[in-house]
């Protein structure tokens, strides 16, 4: 599959690499940036054209899908656009920052019948896998309560030199719509659909912004269950991220870089803690011992979605997944907002 990338910013360079990294399955025709000059540099790194934007890619015959990585509340007019010049898209979390500008999304994927994926790749990590698998045998018995939390450190220069962030308008949220969203996805894949939420939030060590920087909050769902989310850039000088889920005959957590424990009635004792192991060594010069972590579950997903694309399926991660997170974060929001509890 041919691929051109729109945005060459921190994400973007991820996925131009992710994809110039898989031959057998990809090619990196073109990429985009609103600043031309980066376009040029990643064009230059990674031997591809640079083109003036998004427009420009949809003109392109040899570009049979485009990976969008830009603002947050640019997305849906970027992936609509795409998808009716004939483009299938992979677009990188969240959705957008609205549910009507995801339904839209949603409507033009439906009206093109060409694939829309929603970049979620921790879903695709080793540690990940191993305890949705135990999950769905059952290992851990009825599922009664769980917890994502995001526990990050960004300086104010992190929302000073990028005009977009901390914007309402445009990222639409702060620590838990830009990092938090990781984290609760995978929580939702574990514990499933949620019903309600609660949440406190506030803008506490950072300046001239207009999202939080800290946001603590509960999810109930369908099944009963009850988990806690926690998301903030302002907790020097940050942690991994975890996601824990908790059940009846055991419980499970997982980190950024391993899982951090499994144990179940179902194991023998001294065999909780499965190691996670290397599932992409193709990735090793990439970027060093960091590979698996940031190239490798990445790649993963992309792998599935050419998959989708070649054999008519959806993806593992489609525009439904995008939808049902953002939509518990904007409850989220609203209760931090109103000081109630919010039915999704």
């Amino acid at each position: 599959m041919r691929f051109g990338v729109l945005g060459c910013g921190s994400y973007g360079v991820v996925h131009a690499k992710v994809i110039s990294s898989m031959p057998d399955q990809a090619r990196l025709v073109a990429v985009a940036d609103a600043v031309p000059d980066r376009a040029a540099a990643v064009a230059g790194e990674l031997g591809c054209e640079a083109v003036e934007g998004l427009e420009a890619l949809c003109r392109r015959a040899d570009v049979d899908a485009i990976s969008v990585s830009i603002p947050h509340g640019l997305h849906a007019d970027a992936v609509v656009t795409a998808l009716e010049a004939g483009k299938h898209v992979l677009v990188e979390k969240p959705l957008d920052i609205s549910l009507v500008a995801a339904d839209r999304v949603i409507e033009a994927e439906r009206r093109t019948g060409l694939t829309v994926g929603v970049m979620s790749q921790r879903r695709f990590e080793p540690a990940a896998v191993r305890v949705k698998a135990a999950i769905d045998a059952g290992d851990l018995g009825r599922l009664t309560s769980g917890m994502a939390e995001t526990t990050s450190w960004r300086p104010q220069s992190y929302y000073d030199s990028t005009p977009w962030r901390g914007t309402a308008a445009v990222e639409g949220g702060g620590a838990l719509m830009t990092l938090g969203v990781h984290s609760l996805d995978l929580l939702l894949w574990f514990l499933g659909e949620p019903v309600a939420v609660q949440a406190q939030a506030g803008q506490l060590a950072h300046e001239r912004i207009e999202v939080e920087d800290t946001l603590v909050g509960t999810v109930r769902f369908a099944s009963g269950a009850v988990a806690g989310v926690s998301a903030t850039t302002a907790a020097y000088p940050g942690r991994d991220s975890r996601v824990a889920v908790y059940g009846d005959l055991g419980s499970a957590q997982v980190g950024e870089r391993e899982l951090g424990y499994l144990r179940t009635t179902r194991l023998q004792p001294g065999t909780e803690r499965v190691a996670e192991t290397a599932a992409y060594p193709e990735h090793s010069a990439l970027s060093g011992g960091d590979a698996i972590d940031i190239y490798g579950a990445a790649q993963a997903q992309y792998r599935d979605f050419v998959a989708a694309v070649r054999d008519g399926r959806p993806p593992a991660i489609g525009t439904a997944d995008g939808r049902r997170v953002l939509a518990t974060v904007l409850g989220l929001y609203e209760s931090a907002r109103t000081g109630d509890t919010v039915k999704l």
